[in-house]
């Protein structure tokens, strides 16, 4: 019995965790939901990313969404973007981005 609290507390400890950092250049990244909002950007390409969506049971979907397209910004960064819209749905702790230069200032 012992064992399965630990096991239980252990598992929301770590459910709570903040998994993923956003990198400074993941920073100047902006998530958006619309694809007209990315209508008149160039688009770079797609970002596929993965996190942990259980630790002994099932992770908050809004932490798993937000840890994401957090790595999805880091992952633009490093392509030249500084938008990127979700073009799949989250599916066991998946989800894929377009990766978009929107703003003409950037560079790669």
């Amino acid at each position: 019995m012992k064992r399965i609290l630990i096991a239980v507390c252990g598992g929301l400890i770590l459910s709570s965790c903040a998994w993923v950092k956003v990198t400074p250049n993941g920073e100047g990244v902006r998530l958006v939901q619309s694809a007209r909002a990315v209508e008149p950007c160039k688009k770079l390409g797609t970002v596929n990313t993965k996190v942990v969506n259980k630790v002994v049971f099932s992770r908050d979907m809004e932490k798993v969404a937000g840890e994401l397209a957090d790595l999805a910004r880091n992952e633009a960064a490093l392509m030249g973007g500084d938008t990127i819209i979700p073009i799949s749905e989250i599916i066991e702790g998946r989800r894929s981005f377009g990766v978009y230069q929107c703003f003409s200032g950037r560079t790669q």
